[in-house]
């Protein structure tokens, strides 16, 4: 039972980490502010996890290992190529769209800022990229590995990129983003005719 409490502690911080970190970005939360967000204490804080940068580290593989789950989608044969491919990447859009600051650091800039970025990428090269690449074999025919990965990295930054920068591109400007449903079919019919 006190194994229970420890861990549903544990986790409370770290969901509370990543709630600041959603709201106020990395730089600008400390131990005190995830202690008070948590209704726990420094000491507490600092007893599970040693330091901010360990903590976020944890943290960050709560969401890394959201997108195992979504990988797994492009595993359901029962459902044709473009249909996976499609519920896949709206599933890993969802948890970009909730962490869009950590996520633009690690995809966009490129910033090694945690070890669980490092494990996301070896996943990424392991099981990830065979797992799209595997599907647009499928739906584009496609066999050489170099277009494959091509391909891979298109479609993602097709999509990511506008799914972070909407919210700034889209204060004040008169034309709006197409909602990512309509990005995502709008992609499929010029590039898989």
């Amino acid at each position: 039972m006190e194994t229970d409490k420890k861990l549903e502690t544990k986790e409370k911080i770290m969901r509370a980490t990543l709630e600041l970190t959603r709201q106020e970005g990395f730089e600008s939360i400390t131990i005190k502010k995830i202690a008070e967000a948590s209704n726990t204490n420094v000491a507490l804080v600092n007893y599970y996890f040693g330091s901010k940068e360990n903590l976020i580290n944890e943290s960050v593989k709560l969401i890394l290992n959201s997108f195992q789950h979504t990988f797994a989608i492009l595993d359901d044969s029962s459902l044709p190529a473009r249909a996976r491919l499609r519920h896949f990447l709206l599933d890993y859009l969802q948890v970009i769209r909730q962490y869009p600051e950590l996520l633009s650091r690690i995809i966009l800039m490129g910033k090694t800022v945690f070890s669980s970025q490092h494990e996301y990428g070896s996943f990424l090269n392991l099981l990830g990229f065979p797992k799209v690449q595997s599907t647009l074999r499928e739906l584009a025919d496609e066999q050489q590995p170099e277009h494959l990965m091509t391909m891979t990295m298109q479609i993602f930054g097709a999509l990511f990129l506008p799914a972070l920068m909407s919210p700034i591109l889209e204060t004040g400007a008169s034309v709006k983003i197409a909602p990512i449903e309509e990005q995502i079919d709008l992609l499929f019919d010029r590039y898989f005719h």
